[in-house]
């Protein structure tokens, strides 16, 4: 027997937790069930359209504010003629007039965000945002309530860990309105990188509550999965810039430069406090003179030989001595050009005014900070750990970037993102909505070299000439597995032309039909270097031997938020009607979909045991929501 129970998604976005509610399953007693999706309820055209071409359910593009609501928020004197304040009849005919079993609610956590400043959240626009919460759950449980006879057997409400704290009197008024309604609550934070078994660590607070009379059963906690590294989640992926197998979200975003440069300087695991460490010096070409130039004989050792070229610069002869004479008069001052160190005690402050006259000066380790800057700014994490949490920040205020080991020479048009590098073989921070390092997106260090499907093992193999060969095989190309050899014998002599490099300012030799740098002038000494502040794609090895480059859009959806690598149609996951920097916030505000299943496979499972009469079973697995008990517990003798 198969059963499906109804749920609906009340600021839906582009559908993960959709995705996970459609694939949960249960069985029990040879009783099948599944989830059916009424519909999904968004303020935004694009989100609605992009959630029917992902999850191929039905979204209903619906502006929850109240009128004053509407005003708060946008700021404006009064709401458009053609808007309309939703009522509970709107959300009956959304759900199809039906009564759904479960109503899943992420709103927007923008008001509730700790990146988001104190003040910025106090004010009237954010605290509209922020009440669109209740006001949500209020219009569904009336118009289950008034139109439908019932209510639903489960709400669950999904956010940041802040609202707790910033949303408390919001959260009270919530959890007030459910229990009046017979709703066992539970609210607490998870972590959905392990219930879903995900490459990142992302935090969520989650506020679930059980209808007793309807479901009567124990919803119990889902398991617990290992955590994956960022490797693990992209390394089956397209490489980076790989638009055909990838999709056009595979884009390599268009960094600056600079920003190519320190993503190299930062190790993997750090961000940019790392960059106060670089010594920059040994990067430096310098011209080194021969040995004794400039050079400083001591006082109390026998000087070298006087040449006679004798001077200072000039020759490596005695030229020059430290001598301690200074000649200073016994008033100068002691502390002429004195440098204090910083974690010491100060020498007396004096009325003189510059340092060479007695001054003082300190040897500050600070950098330059500004206010409220996120502790992970800049930060480069290792691609052999888990990723810290993903968050909403720019590139240059904490968002991630990875050291990423692999290699791939091809142009993208992406614009740029940031300067965090996480390391391949840990989890991602949690994925954000941003799209520049500057702002939080994240980077990957990235091992995989580019090797073609179906390539063979002896790809460019050379065989020893002492030893036998291997098998012979029917393939004439090297890339293909033909064999080569180490012929000691000389005596060839390549064409002219081969692995000749062209001048810029010169008129080429002949285009030939070979027009490869093995048989021919077919490379260009090309002086167009991007200037600094120049958006470009380059590859620039660190020193760890990997590329440290930003997460492709599609790598943060596929690779670290789950979602399929494919549409229903077939074509590479991408996010269509916005800009990429739109698609970024999309995929960073998305429940990840094998969280959302993790939760609703013990839901489903909850339900399935109300409806065949089974209230109670003894289990290992902690209880999510259970009734209230007002009454204390007795010890009966």
């Amino acid at each position: 027997m198969r059963t499906e129970y109804k749920v609906a998604f009340l600021f839906g976005g582009i559908g993960g937790g959709a995705l996970g509610f459609k694939g949960a399953r249960a069985e029990y007693m040879g009783a099948e069930a599944r989830f059916r999706s009424l519909c999904s309820i968004d303020s935004d055209p694009v989100v609605c359209r992009n959630y029917e071409q992902i999850t191929g359910g039905k979204a209903v593009q619906m502006d929850l504010f109240d009128r004053q609501q509407y005003i708060d928020f946008h700021g404006v004197d009064e709401p458009p003629k053609d808007w309309q304040e939703a009522e509970p009849w709107d959300l009956w005919n959304a759900f199809g007039e039906q009564v759904p079993d479960v109503i899943f609610t992420s709103p927007p956590c923008k008001g509730f965000s700790g990146l988001l400043p104190e003040k910025s959240a106090s004010s009237k626009k954010y605290q509209a945002l922020n009440l669109l919460t209740i006001r949500g759950i209020d219009l569904s449980l009336s118009a289950c309530r008034d139109y439908g006879g019932e209510l639903p057997r489960l709400f669950l409400l999904e956010n940041v860990p802040r609202i707790m704290t910033r949303g408390k009197k919001i959260l009270e008024k919530i959890k007030a309105t459910l229990q009046k309604y017979g709703y066992a609550v539970n609210d607490e934070t998870h972590d959905c990188g392990e219930i879903g078994g995900l490459g990142q660590r992302r935090k969520r607070y989650l506020l679930i509550a059980r209808n007793e009379k309807r479901m009567p059963a124990f919803v119990y906690k889902p398991e617990i999965k290992p955590l994956k590294t960022i490797g693990d989640v992209i390394g089956p992926l397209p490489l980076p810039g790989d638009e055909i197998n990838g999709g056009p979200s595979n884009r390599i975003p268009m960094l600056q430069r600079k920003t190519w440069e320190r993503l190299a300087f930062i190790p993997a695991g750090g961000d940019w406090k790392a960059l106060e460490s670089v010594e920059f010096e040994q990067y430096r070409l310098e011209h080194i003179p021969r040995s004794g130039a400039w050079a400083v004989d001591d006082w109390n050792q026998p000087g070298r030989t006087v040449t006679g070229g004798a001077g200072v610069g000039r020759s490596n002869g005695l030229a020059a001595v430290n001598d301690p004479r200074t000649g200073f008069k016994d008033a100068t001052h002691a502390a002429i050009y004195k440098v204090s160190r910083y974690e010491e005690a100060s020498p007396t402050v004096t009325g003189a005014a510059r340092p060479n006259n007695g001054a003082l000066s300190v040897g500050d380790p600070r950098l330059k900070e500004r206010a409220n800057r996120h502790p992970g700014v800049y930060r480069i994490v290792k691609a052999d750990e888990p990723a810290p949490c993903v968050t909403g920040t720019r590139f240059g205020s904490g968002a991630l970037a990875l050291a990423d080991p692999r290699v791939n020479d091809r142009d993208g048009s992406r614009r740029s993102n940031g300067y965090t590098v996480r390391p391949w073989e840990e989890q991602a921070h949690t994925v954000t909505g941003e799209d520049t390092l500057g702002s939080g997106a994240q980077s990957v260090a990235d091992p995989r070299l580019s090797p073609r499907e179906g390539r063979y093992p002896g790809t460019y193999r050379v065989e020893d000439w002492k030893e036998a060969s291997n098998t012979v095989l029917g393939q004439t190309d090297i890339q293909c597995g033909a064999a080569s050899i180490g012929d000691p014998r000389l005596g060839c002599s390549p064409r002219s032309g081969s692995y000749g490099v062209q001048s810029w300012d010169e008129t080429a030799a002949t285009v030939t039909g070979a027009g490869d740098v093995h048989s021919g002038n077919a490379a260009i000494a090309d002086p167009r270097i991007p200037e600094y502040n120049e958006r470009c794609v380059m590859v620039i090895i660190a020193e760890d031997g990997t590329w440290h480059r930003p997460f492709t859009t599609y790598e943060l959806a596929v690779g670290l938020q789950g979602f399929p690598r494919y549409l229903p149609d077939g074509r590479p996951f991408q996010i269509e009607g916005c800009s990429d920097a739109k698609a970024r916030e999309y995929i960073g505000n998305a429940v990840p979909p094998d969280a959302a299943k993790g939760m609703a496979n013990v839901i489903l499972m909850a339900m399935v045991l109300s409806d065949q009469g089974v209230t109670f079973e003894f289990s290992w697995d902690p209880i999510w929501v259970q009734p209230e008990r007002d009454e204390e517990s007795q010890l009966v003798h």
